[in-house]
């Protein structure tokens, strides 16, 4: 298992905090799954992606409250079975902070769209999911940030 840091370290993209990151029009994202190879899948997704500043992955949801706390992320996209905590659990505790970052839910499971409505999270993509509906997710807040501005 990958521990946090070096999987922050392998993303290759500089930490921008997130006023000159909004200026530039970039959104910093963190991507949780305790699937490695859908981590490997998600990580190419937003490497290949416009706009996006991938600050950090992770296989285990207890690691990321911190991460967020002390890094500026607009955006978690976060598996909702996982071993430690529940992505569900994560978007709650995440929901507390001052700042928090807006929610994508993921799971193989359709009943969990219910829960993530009830957790007022930014969204749910069933998987399998596709390049596009990351992409859409991802645009929906550009596009509701932009309306913030």
């Amino acid at each position: 298992m990958w521990s946090c840091m070096a999987e922050w370290l392998q993303c290759e993209r500089s930490l921008q905090p997130r006023q000159a990151a909004e200026e530039k029009g970039m959104v910093n994202i963190v991507i949780v799954d305790n699937d490695p190879d859908l981590l490997d899948k998600l990580t190419g997704i937003f490497r290949n992606m416009q706009d996006v500043n991938l600050l950090g992955r992770f296989e285990e949801a207890v690691a990321v409250v911190g991460f967020v706390k002390e890094n500026q992320v607009d955006m978690v996209f976060t598996d909702i079975v996982m071993p430690d905590i529940s992505g569900i659990s994560l978007a709650a505790e995440l929901h507390k902070l001052e700042h928090p970052p807006a929610v994508v839910l993921m799971s193989s499971i359709p009943g969990f769209s219910l829960e993530a409505w009830k957790i007022r999270a930014f969204g749910f993509i069933e998987k399998p999911y596709t390049r596009a509906q990351i992409a859409e997710q991802v645009q929906a807040y550009q596009s509701g940030r932009g309306n913030l501005e």
